[in-house]
């Protein structure tokens, strides 16, 4: 309902309009005009605004871990902010970048096909700065020359943590695991899709110290096109997907502790001497250990004995075959 003026907010605007403080034509004009979007129904957006906010909130617990990830490995701040996240085709996307640039080609192994992550030339070469031990400057005549072979597999290494670090984001949807492809620094050679295709681009701010930059990543709507009922908040929130994001992280905690590495010891033999004996020990004594040629050894495993072998050699290297698990039950594998 419209609110009714008073008398003396009513001069007021009558002393306003004669004094010429405000334009009539001009209120009319503003009271016509209505914000439009242009719309193209020869390309169609084949995302819903629901399932790009739920990659925004994906990617806004990937711009944290890679902040915390980045500030370790270069001992420097760095913040990580999602900008944006909306749908293009990915002609678009392509011709848009600088040249040299740094793809990282990304595969999503439980979906067919691949996604892309930018990341701007002075980003990179802040980055590749940093970890030769300088201050993490911007090379002036960056824009005008190509990366080295040592540039390039500095940053592939960067790029490839970045790219398992998506894992724990997306397990809320699905358990995937991404692997880092290859590195390609000129656009042309990065065709994963048709040109027509849509894609959606998360846009990231990155600030290393005192340089920005952009971080974009490309996902095509063909490749998350068989989870996209899966990207929407009620399937978020809905009792039986807390069952499957529960088993989700039980699967990703599995295939993390899978990938992690223990330390494995053949112990040949353990014995004791004097202090005196070790102080007088010289080359080419011989010290005599408590096995026999020939006699199982304990194989120890992050600090604790779970194996028997024997040990021989293989491939001119020394080795140890498992004969038996501790505590009983012969190996025949």
């Amino acid at each position: 309902m419209a609110e009714i003026l008073s008398q003396s907010e009513i001069d007021e605007l009558l002393n306003a309009l004669q004094s010429g403080e405000f334009n009539v034509t001009d209120i009319q004009k503003e009271t016509e005009e209505k914000k439009v979007r242009v719309y193209d129904f020869r390309r169609p957006h084949k995302f819903a605004k629901d399932q790009l906010r739920t990659m925004e909130v994906i990617y806004e617990n990937y711009s944290r871990l890679m902040a915390s990830y980045l500030s370790g490995v270069l001992r420097s701040f760095c913040q990580v902010e999602v900008i944006s996240v909306e749908p293009q085709t990915y002609y678009e996307f392509i011709n848009s970048l600088p040249e040299p640039v740094v793809l990282g080609i990304i595969d999503f192994r439980s979906l067919n096909g691949s996604a892309i992550m930018e990341i701007s030339p002075d980003i990179a070469f802040a980055i590749i700065d940093k970890l030769l031990g300088g201050p993490g400057r911007v090379i002036n005549n960056s824009k005008a020359r190509d990366f080295t072979e040592i540039e390039i597999s500095l940053i592939r290494q960067i790029v490839n943590q970045l790219t398992s670090l998506m894992d724990e984001p997306w397990a809320n949807v699905i358990t995937t695991d991404f692997r880092l492809e290859r590195i390609e620094t000129n656009p042309q050679f990065a065709q994963i899709i048709s040109p027509n295709e849509t894609i959606a681009i998360i846009t990231m701010n990155i600030s290393i110290g005192d340089i920005e930059g952009i971080v974009n990543i490309c996902i095509p709507h063909m490749v998350i096109e068989p989870i996209a009922d899966q990207l929407s908040t009620k399937y978020w929130f809905s009792s039986g997907f807390e069952k499957d994001k529960d088993s989700s992280k039980s699967d990703l905690l599995a295939k993390k502790i899978k990938k992690a590495y223990v330390d494995i010891k053949a112990v040949i033999g353990t014995t004791e001497i004097t202090v005196r004996d070790f102080i007088g020990l010289q080359i080419g004594d011989v010290i005599r250990l408590n096995k026999k040629a020939g006699e199982e050894i304990p194989i120890v495993v992050g600090g604790q004995e779970k194996f028997k072998g024997i040990i021989g050699t293989k491939n001119s290297r020394y080795a140890v075959q498992i004969t038996a698990k501790k505590g009983g039950g012969r190996e025949d594998e």
